[in-house]
């Protein structure tokens, strides 16, 4: 979630023990275990601290090899200093190409970029949308996927005063009716872009304009809804009394693929696109659907002349008719879901895969693929107080489904038999160092001895009602309460899991009294919820600004897992530098995360950040980070990077004033590394993004693409 769209108010009122809470008893454990007990701790991991003992260089924890035969990667750039600068900052030896910016055309009647461009719903339907977010790609043919590949790339949200600038800004911004046409705009601004790039004879990218494979999906697209609640009351609308179909995607974060070659495009802040303003249900409160004006105003644009099948009315949910079927009641109930894309068929609707829960989805990660087991996915509510989950598919893993870009399979069919039937858990991490998947499912049992089902009220069969109340049946279940969780990315050779947890305003040390929230204003009554939680395990400082990157590997009993603390951000001169960070490699708001597979068991794992830290911003912008993990070890230490070996940790890149840096992945052969940087605040100034304006620029998301000038593997 970019910083620049946070809703900071609190609506987990479980009063579940928070992961701060569970992380400070876990690190005093490790205080305790220090001289002479380092085993100990070691022991409770299950991250290879046998191999760790045999083959560890001494003072650093990295293993002598990490493959037989096989020298250890190594990073080889020197890290950056930190820069405030309207340009990207890369090592020396490399070059940054801006592609893909906010308004380039996919196809060939959209107007050549200027400054003065005036969007209309027509041109932005047929251009790149605003704020690239997560992103992947998918190959064309084989022996050209590192040359030539479908990048599919999301958008996010909007900025009214860069999308408006010809005109002086939006209409209405604040109070009164919204112009259909600009309300128009804004909605194909959002969602997922499918689009086709090439690398040229001299080493730079384009994108080709009138692929047939080019496609935007908006705010405004139809799609279908898949799962439990495909069919079901809950998801009703004057639209689709059948409760089959529903429109459009927004604020898409974080991303996901799958191994059978779809894109994901993950539902995160889309609550404040809607409202409601009378006959309030549980979940709107709970995920925080607002009354009185939603986030653009959408909704005051209905009763337009122009409007068609109520395209603006339906951001409003008060409920106006007899039953469902008359309004959009449930129209906020269509939203919050892992949104499947077939990148390869632009005649496929997509599919809002509801098994995989209900909430403020920040990406979607694929676990580690084993033949004839269920395939599992990852993901983050990314949202102060929240949860990390957990989806099972029912079906096992057939390898022949793996990679179908053929042109007459139906992806989507398969995406039905892993993504429709599952069990979706929550986490609750334990101060030992370990923890447990709690099944959401009817007959699972609560805190309080009762059934899933009972506790919310719902019949015993209703997984849909489970689904639409993910967050509190997690909350009824005992899951633990994150820092806000965000991208997490998968070895794929160990299984181990990294999840970026990003900051939390909102807590308090162990021995003070927490505040409670209900309705979002803080009161005495406690038991109802956290408006400032105190620390435990795995979130162990208070008003924790900076964030950290945590790190689990599920054992062979799907329920259970083992955790630490890879890394803990920090400025150099915070009494709480608990990774012992430096000028070269000090970060805060840890966000956008990429497991980069090497091969042999190795890889590079990218952090991205979205940093509103004082501490680290008055240093540098936000910035990409590189580390090997493999063969670091936590031992006796609070976390993995600590002041033994955090000098493993480097700065890769910074980007230019006003942004955040996320989206990421590389080509198949490693000579390009793909970033996004979104809502910069004076630039693209050309197509090298090194460059910087010589005044102001109308400032454009865009895609960059980090190469090395002798044509070299990134990073190594």
């Amino acid at each position: 979630m970019s910083r620049e769209i946070e809703d900071h108010r609190n609506f987990n009122r479980s009063g579940n023990e928070p992961f701060a809470a569970v992380l400070e008893k876990q690190l005093s454990r490790r205080n305790v275990m220090r001289g002479g007990l380092g085993l100990a701790a070691m022991s409770m991991m299950g991250f290879g601290a046998a191999n760790a003992l045999a083959g560890a260089d001494a003072g650093t924890g990295v293993q002598g090899t990490s493959a037989s035969g096989k020298k250890p990667l190594r990073l080889a750039f020197e890290s950056l200093r930190g820069a405030r600068l309207d340009s990207v900052v890369v090592p020396e030896g490399y070059t940054a190409q801006v592609l893909i910016p906010w308004g380039a055309g996919l196809t060939s009647d959209v107007p050549e970029w200027r400054e003065d461009l005036e969007m209309t719903p027509e041109i932005q339907a047929n251009a790149i949308g605003m704020h690239h977010d997560g992103m992947y790609h998918f190959p064309l043919g084989q022996g050209s996927e590192s040359r030539e590949f479908l990048l599919a790339i999301n958008h996010e949200y909007i900025d009214q005063s860069a999308l408006w600038a010809p005109r002086g800004g939006p209409t209405n911004a604040q109070e009164g009716q919204r112009p259909a046409d600009e309300v128009r705009t804004e909605i194909n601004a959002h969602g997922v872009a499918v689009v086709h790039v090439k690398k040229q004879a001299d080493g730079r990218w384009r994108h080709v304009v009138d692929s047939p494979y080019n496609r935007r999906i908006t705010n405004a697209s139809e799609m279908d809804i898949g799962g439990p609640l495909a069919g079901s009351d809950y998801v009703k609308t004057r639209f689709s009394p059948q409760g089959t179909r529903t429109r459009g995607t927004s604020n898409n974060c974080g991303n996901g693929y799958t191994p059978w070659g779809t894109y994901l495009a993950c539902e995160e802040n889309w609550p404040g696109y809607f409202v409601r303003n009378a006959q309030r249900r549980r979940d709107d409160d709970r995920l925080g659907i607002a009354s009185g004006r939603g986030r653009y105003g959408w909704e005051t644009a209905a009763g337009d002349a122009s409007e068609h099948r109520d395209e603006f009315a339906r951001f409003d949910t008060t409920p106006t008719a007899a039953d469902a079927t008359g309004d959009y009641r449930n129209e906020a109930r269509t939203y919050g879901y892992q949104v499947e894309v077939d990148p390869y068929d632009g005649s496929r609707r997509a599919v809002k895969r509801t098994a995989m829960g209900r909430f403020r989805h920040e990406g979607c990660w694929p676990g580690k693929l084993v033949a004839g087991e269920p395939v599992v996915f990852y993901s983050g509510h990314d949202s102060r107080n929240e949860y990390i989950y957990k989806f099972v598919s029912r079906a096992a893993w057939d390898p022949a489904d793996t990679n179908r870009s053929d042109a007459n399979v139906d992806r989507l069919a398969i995406g039905a038999k892993y993504l429709d039937e599952g069990t979706l858990y929550a986490a609750r991490f334990d101060a030992d160092g370990r923890g447990e998947w709690l099944a959401l499912t009817p007959e699972a049992v609560t805190r309080d001895g009762r059934r899933l089902h009972e506790a919310l009220g719902l019949a015993a069969d209703d997984q849909a009602g489970i689904i639409v109340h993910t967050c509190d049946a997690a909350d009824l279940m005992g899951a633990t309460p994150m820092d806000r969780p965000e991208w997490g990315t998968v070895d794929p050779t160990s299984g181990d899991v990294y999840m970026t947890l990003t900051n939390n305003s909102q807590r308090t040390a162990a021995d003070t009294e927490p505040t409670y929230t209900h309705g979002g204003s803080d009161i005495e009554e406690p038991g109802v919820g956290y408006g400032t939680a105190p620390v435990n395990a795995a979130n162990p400082r208070p008003d924790n600004a900076t964030g950290q990157v945590i790190r689990w590997r599920d054992s062979d009993d799907v329920t259970r897992f083992d955790w630490e603390v890879f890394v803990f951000g920090a400025a150099t001169s915070d009494p709480d530098n608990l990774s012992g960070l430096t000028e070269l490699n000090q970060f805060a708001s840890p966000d956008g995360l990429w497991y980069d597979d090497r091969g042999n068991g190795d890889g590079i794992l990218w952090i991205q950040t979205d940093n509103g830290y004082d501490g680290v911003a008055d240093d540098t912008n936000d910035q990409v980070l590189a580390v090997v993990p493999n063969g670091l070890q936590a031992g006796d230490a609070r976390s993995v990077l600590n002041e033994t070996n955090q000098q493993h940790l480097k700065r890769f890149a910074v980007g230019p004033n006003g942004c955040e840096v996320t989206g990421i992945f590389a080509t198949p052969d490693k000579t390009a590394l793909f970033i996004n940087i979104q809502h910069p605040g004076n630039w693209p100034a050309s197509e090298d993004a090194t460059r910087q304006a010589a005044g102001k620029v109308r400032p454009r998301a865009s895609t960059v693409v980090i190469q090395k000038l002798d044509g070299g593997q990134v990073g190594v």
